[in-house]
């Protein structure tokens, strides 16, 4: 782990990503299974869900996949595997395929308690199904807890561009260097460093050197991790 307090600045919200840090859903899984007849899917690794699908809209997260497979003709085909991919992925979230990562629920919890404003923002469309089917208390939602959603929405431009981001502190009504932000892509990382958030990563899948090298403020295997307290204060570090 590795961890950094920030005396210039006092944070105030979270926003966060969904997939990979709220959620276990089956993205890599999807993207995996529909490149049958695209290329061998047992060449496409976590590592490069990672490095090239992690956190990107759905057709720049297909072309990057084809192309690090090396399919010669991946810009004629990306629009199928696209399709194909998001088929697979309804089929497995409606199978109830996912899981909430419980260190994320008690994370959650405890920013509800100081009163902070959250927000979840999440390139997928398909994040909303997963967070309203998720309990986060005996009479809440895990969706329920955020104050802001612009998890799907169209934008000009996908992560690393800190768009998302910065609706999200917008609808927020807050300046977002006074927002964390909580990703597991190197990509989501960038995209909060553009936008001039801190930001936390969560290395569920042994990669924190990528989280670091993307720039992130604070780098952590768990959520439970995170120093609560230093964060009550608007800082940042480990536990």
């Amino acid at each position: 782990m590795s961890g950094l307090k920030s005396p210039r600045r006092r944070l105030t919200a979270g926003i966060f990503d969904v997939d990979g840090v709220l959620l276990a859903s089956p993205h890599e899984r999807a993207w995996r299974e529909a490149l049958q007849g695209f290329a061998d899917p047992k060449r496409f690794t976590t590592e490069i869900y990672q490095a090239h699908v992690a956190g990107k809209p759905r057709l720049a997260g297909a072309l990057a996949v084809l192309e690090a497979m090396g399919v010669t003709d991946a810009k004629q085909r990306v629009s199928e595997y696209a399709e194909r991919k998001q088929k697979r992925l309804e089929e497995l979230i409606h199978a109830g395929d996912f899981t909430a990562f419980p260190d994320a629920l008690r994370f959650v919890q405890s920013v509800q308690a100081f009163g902070w404003p959250m927000a979840v923002a999440s390139s997928s469309r398909n994040a909303n199904d997963m967070l309203r089917v998720t309990r986060l208390g005996h009479d809440q939602t895990l969706l329920d807890a955020f104050r802001v959603n612009v998890c799907g929405r169209d934008l000009p431009r996908g992560k690393p561009d800190p768009a998302i981001f910065l609706l999200a502190a917008s609808e927020l009504g807050l300046p977002p260097a006074t927002c964390f932000v909580v990703e597991d892509a190197p990509a989501g990382i960038e995209a909060a460093r553009a936008g001039g958030m801190m930001a936390l990563g969560v290395a569920r899948l042994h990669d924190a050197d990528l989280l670091r090298k993307a720039g992130a403020d604070l780098v952590v295997t768990s959520l439970d991790d995170v120093d609560i307290d230093v964060l009550a204060d608007g800082g940042l570090a480990a536990a």
